[in-house]
């Protein structure tokens, strides 16, 4: 199945919705990075689509969990970042807003539905069970067959030194080999010991693509929440060790700060347990996805009146707090791509929940109640969870200062 991505709301569907609008595949989406950065760096078969400046070195930094809006709501814990907010970009996350499906899309330079990752949790068919696509892979998926696609760090390692830092657990990954396989692992633990051996390594290269892993800021907001103090303390450990690292580049360096998704934080009293409600799980073989993004995979053989009767009882149940799309929708408005390959489809829910406003919904039949804690959460497509940045914070040209433009068309 296929279909343009739009740049607006969805048009109403059948089920009379008005969805929220795609990412903006191969325009200006996470996806788009990594690839242009290879593009500048001279890698045959990419793309500068985001217009970035010329380079012998770009390094990436992943930031997991800044989302647009918490930069400029809290930059006052960023002063370093804040200066470059002028002349910043503001990208999509892939769908839904998680780190799986945000950070294979930047690895790959495709959209979930070609890559496979939609969400935290799916369905493997062929096992007819939900696993991980995260810390948890099920022994029976194979990451390298889940997410066959070249990456683009494998690709680019063909050409030139290629580099990703990062922890030290994450080398050997499920979700490493799945989607940011190629070229040298560095692993260090510290945001400062990262920071060395970034710059260790670019400086020591004539010309290198290297990926840089930042998951502290993400850790504090699923613990204390977005708005909490450890989460202003992350954000300030973070942009002091970038102002460090953009003075340690060599000169012909681009240093760019992106997201894999923003972050909303949900109130004890609207964390949902819908597990309990029979109306909502009539007919539901499996569920899975994110609180905020849920996916409901239908008992085979499942006629559409009974999927509409379904549907009908989630939004008696929760009305505008949700937006509901079937799997038809969902892949005609582009949520996954433009196009969704034939092995992906049957990942994606049935009937997909997005949460519209800050609430959370739980399955807990097979999730543990220790869920229920989690404060700061993603997965749908509010602009607070869609929406992330995209800063030049070292640039070739005279070492931009921050607040001057930085190449590339603004959004």
């Amino acid at each position: 199945m296929s279909s343009p991505s739009g740049t607006g709301p969805a048009s109403i569907p059948p089920t009379g919705e008005r969805l929220p609008p795609a990412p903006a595949y191969g325009r200006s989406s996470v996806a788009d990075v990594l690839t242009s950065s290879a593009a500048v760096l001279g890698v045959p078969g990419f793309e500068n689509t985001l217009n970035l400046p010329a380079a012998k070195r770009v390094c990436v930094v992943m930031v997991d969990g800044l989302g647009w809006s918490l930069l400029k709501q809290r930059g006052g814990h960023a002063p370093f970042l804040r200066g470059f907010l002028p002349s910043a970009r503001v990208l999509t996350a892939a769908f839904p807003t998680t780190t799986a499906a945000s950070l294979a899309s930047l690895g790959t330079g495709l959209p979930p539905g070609e890559h496979g990752m939609v969400g935290y949790d799916v369905l493997d068919p062929e096992q007819d069970k939900v696993v991980n696509m995260l810390g948890n892979w099920d022994p029976g998926v194979d990451p390298a067959r889940w997410q066959p696609c070249p990456t683009v760090l494998e690709r680019a390692a063909e050409h030139l030194p290629v580099a990703s830092v990062s922890l030290p657990r994450f080398e050997d990954s499920a979700m490493t080999r799945a989607a940011l396989r190629g070229g040298e692992f560095i692993g260090a633990t510290g945001v400062h010991a990262r920071v060395a051996a970034a710059a260790q390594a670019l400086a020591g290269a004539p010309r290198m693509l290297m990926y840089l892993y930042w998951n502290e800021l993400d850790k504090a907001g699923h613990k204390y929440g977005a708005q909490s103090p450890q989460w202003g303390f992350q954000l300030e450990e973070l942009d002091s060790a970038l102002k460090l690292l953009a003075a340690r580049l060599p000169a012909d360096t681009l240093l760019l700060l992106t997201a894999d998704h923003g972050m909303v934080d949900i109130a004890p009293e609207h964390r949902y347990d819908f597990s309990g409600e029979p109306a909502l799980v009539a007919g539901v073989r499996h569920t899975a996805g994110e609180p905020r993004m849920v996916h409901l995979y239908l008992e085979p053989g499942t006629g559409e009146a009974d999927r509409q009767q379904l549907m009908d009882a989630w939004r008696s149940a929760y009305g505008s707090k949700i937006w509901i799309a079937t799997r038809e929708e969902a892949v005609d408005a582009g949520y996954f791509g433009p196009v969704v390959s034939g092995s992906v489809l049957p990942r994606i829910g049935d009937v997909l929940i997005l949460a519209r406003e800050p609430i959370a919904l739980y399955d807990l039949r097979r999730m543990k109640s220790s869920s229920l804690e989690v404060v700061g959460q993603h997965g749908s497509l509010t602009r607070a969870e869609r929406e992330v940045p995209l800063l030049q914070l070292a640039a070739p040209e005279a070492r931009r200062k921050p607040g001057a433009q930085a190449g590339g068309r603004k959004k």
